[in-house]
């Protein structure tokens, strides 16, 4: 899910920021980030602007935030132009999103069962959690982005997470999010929720052949709600 226009700049900024900080060696992986009213002098914006911006960056997996200890880098790209240009405009349609979708994500999946850590496995989890606890659409949307990135990054091949930002920025486009919107019932979002569920449950079992076919059964069936039987 696309931020919204009035916070996009400051979500810019933030990502801005955090590339910079990484860059030139003043954070790292795990690391601790500046408070809120730090961000808010340094982004010239307001604590309820930065505290978005913050959940907004949660739902991509690039900070995590602990109650009581503060917020912390998550894994970020180690070019910081790359989501930028991976965010930038992508000319295709939704048959095309979802048949490259069922080419790279189940086999992604098989690669996060085999590789993802703990630290991969509880993000994962937390994400899943944040997803099914949602009341509205926006809010399951971004959390369902955000899953599916988790997994990607859990498969630790960098080749393949920049083919999957490459692919996941195309859901930002308008046609996709009209579409979408427009097929979404309560009854798709349970089917959806034990998709994930499934899926999330073959990762901790470590077992890459029903990760891979869960991930394929899902991805099935949200391209038969979006676009009807093929």
């Amino acid at each position: 899910m696309a931020a919204p226009v009035a916070l996009a700049p400051v979500v810019a900024r933030l990502r801005r920021l955090l590339d910079e900080s990484v860059a030139a060696g003043t954070l790292g992986t795990g690391a601790k980030i500046p408070t809120e009213r730090e961000l808010c002098d340094t982004l010239q914006a307001s604590r309820t602007a930065v505290r978005a911006a913050l959940a907004e960056l949660e739902r991509e997996g690039r900070i995590t935030r602990h109650v009581g200890r503060g917020t912390f880098l998550a894994e970020l790209e180690a070019d910081p132009g790359l989501p930028a240009a991976a965010r930038g405009t992508v000319q295709t349609s939704p048959a095309e999103i979802m048949a490259t979708r069922l080419v790279l994500e189940p086999e992604i999946a098989a690669l996060a069962a085999r590789h993802a850590t703990q630290a991969d496995i509880d993000h994962i989890g937390h994400c899943l959690r944040r997803g099914n606890a949602t009341t509205t659409y926006d809010e399951f949307e971004a959390w369902d982005s955000a899953l599916h990135r988790a997994i990607a990054t859990a498969a630790h091949n960098g080749l393949l997470l920049r083919l999957f930002d490459t692919m996941n920025a195309a859901r930002d486009l308008p046609v996709w999010g009209s579409i979408k919107r427009r097929s979404a019932t309560p009854e798709r979002r349970r089917g959806y929720e034990c998709s994930h569920a499934d899926i999330v449950d073959a990762l901790l079992e470590r077992d890459p052949d029903a990760a891979r076919e869960h991930m394929r059964g899902h991805l099935v069936d949200v391209r038969t709600n979006l676009l009807g039987a093929h």
